[in-house]
């Protein structure tokens, strides 16, 4: 018994030696991460139109959530509607949940899997040839039944995570998750973004149909007079003609804008993910105050490193070192243990008797020899897709540089742009009432009137259409500069993991 209990203790001295290496976590093959440098101007191309930068550089668009960029009841109201009924977006969020399930998955191989087994076992032997001899005493050649029970707890192939291969496997699926999360506030920022233009798109396409159908009207009018003044041979045939070519030009118009408005409708029912109330939807006309017009001004290039695309994919490269760290350590012995403790017994009773109970510990090392150069291949592309994740970064970064550079170029100039084609309409208007005048007096040929006529027709749809480009390029620039989601998605709300120390390769 003596010497029973000191192999036992003997043994629950390795498996607590060996639990207390691998908790310590006594190496780790993981490169030290270093977060790459910002690859973008300091400042935005051109002139600044927002003025000098504030004191502060946290005052920026991301810091104005959307419920505060929309002034528009309605809009705001579909945007909560799609933010709760669009399919991508949950798909996204289901994104998150999968990768936190891998994480857990991945997690519970650091831990050993404890299992329990009990197991019963009753058997009869048969009757030898000599047959029943029992008068005679003789109690051999009788059949007999013979009963046993186990029962055994204890854990099989446990890794002794020594050299960081499951630590490192975990810290890449975490930075996996973070990943993915920031990709659903990224999804979430471009819904909300392409909500609100599909919106203001329908609101400028009804603004266009009703643009053409108030123009069908002076145009049906204008051919009535030239009709009448044919029928006193006052005018041409010619101008009956070209009349009347005006007014199917502007029906085909309108045709092709009942279909837009409608495709336009169901566009935005896709991106809410259900069918919106007619109240949502927008008037003939583009809201004077559908969004902020001005917003925070001196907004510094840094801040598209808080965007959660860029985020996502220093997340992803982060993980890329980790990734390597387990690759480096499949170079190295992997360390198991199995060990069972339990009772058995021949009988039914005493099972759990001090000397019915056994034991045992196998720990086992494999060492890696030959692999044919798999081993060799996997870090090779853990360090290749480190630099491929460092190029998507960069590439990530410079093109939200360029989509902020772009929609300041746009917003410098659109202003301008409006107030121009809004005294071109109106000098526009002004020469086709003169046309007309001097048609009526007989001193112009209708052609005058009619190139007057769609010069103004003309002019209007580029007005509609310069006023829309100003309310997108406010929602495109609130959306690229970061904004738009409920809660600011930066370092701070979603801090990039620790990773391991630097350490050579094997």
């Amino acid at each position: 018994m003596r010497h029973r209990c000191s192999s036992c203790t003997l043994a629950l001295g390795f498996v607590t030696a060996a639990l207390m290496v691998t908790l310590a976590g006594c190496v780790n093959l993981a490169p030290e991460y270093e977060s790459p440098a910002p690859v973008i101007p300091g400042v935005w191309p051109g002139v600044d139109i927002y003025g000098t930068p504030p004191a502060k550089p946290g005052a920026d668009v991301s810091m104005l959530g959307w419920r505060d960029f929309f002034i528009d009841d309605r809009l705001r109201e579909v945007v909560s509607t799609a933010l709760s009924h669009n399919r991508d977006l949950a798909v996204a969020t289901l994104n998150i949940a999968a990768a936190r399930a891998q994480v857990a998955d991945i997690n519970a191989d650091l831990f050993p899997s404890i299992s329990s087994s009990t197991s019963a076992t009753f058997s009869r032997s048969g009757r030898t040839a000599g047959g029943d001899d029992t008068a005679s005493g003789n109690l051999a050649n009788q059949s007999a039944i013979s009963e046993s029970l186990s029962t055994e707890i204890g854990f099989s192939s446990y890794e002794l995570d020594i050299f960081g291969r499951l630590r490192n496997q975990r810290a890449a699926a975490v930075q996996s998750l973070l990943a993915t999360t920031a990709d659903r506030r990224t999804a979430q920022i471009s819904l909300i973004g392409e909500v609100a233009a599909n919106w203001l798109t329908l609101a400028a396409d009804k603004a266009l149909l009703a643009l053409a159908r108030n123009t069908l009207t002076n145009r049906l009018a204008s051919l009535r007079l030239v009709n009448a003044r044919h029928d006193y041979g006052i005018a041409s045939g010619s101008d009956v003609a070209n009349a009347r070519s005006a007014v199917e030009a502007v029906r085909v118009d309108i045709a092709s804008l009942v279909a837009q408005v409608a495709q336009d409708e169901n566009a935005l029912n896709l991106v809410a993910g259900t069918t919106l109330a007619p109240g949502l939807l927008p008037e003939a006309r583009l809201p004077e105050q559908a969004v902020i017009e001005r917003l925070p001004a001196g907004v510094p290039s840094e801040v598209l490193l808080d965007r959660p695309d860029v985020i996502a994919a220093e997340y992803r490269l982060a993980g890329d070192y980790a990734s390597i760290g387990a690759a480096r350590a499949a170079f190295f012995p992997r360390i198991s243990l199995t060990a069972a403790t339990g009772w058995a017994t021949r009988g039914l009773t005493g099972l759990f008797a001090d000397n019915n109970r056994s034991w045992s510990v196998t720990p086992q090392i494999d060492v890696p020899i030959f692999d044919g150069g798999s081993r060799a291949a996997q870090l090779a592309l853990a360090r290749i897709q480190r630099e491929i994740d460092t190029q998507t970064y960069e590439q990530t970064l410079r093109t939200a540089f360029r989509e902020v550079a772009d929609a300041l170029a746009l917003r410098a100039t659109i202003d301008d742009q409006i107030t121009s084609q809004t005294a071109l309409v109106a000098a526009n208007q002004r020469s086709y009432r003169l046309s007309q005048a001097r048609y009526r007096a007989g001193t112009d040929s209708y052609l005058d009137t009619l190139i007057e006529q769609r010069t103004l027709y003309t002019s209007q749809q580029n007005a509609i259409q310069r006023r829309l480009a100003r309310e997108i390029n406010l929602v495109t620039l609130y959306k690229t500069l970061g904004g738009g989601d409920l809660a600011r998605s930066s370092r701070s709300a979603l801090p990039l993991a620790p990773l391991a120390d630097d350490a050579p390769d094997p």
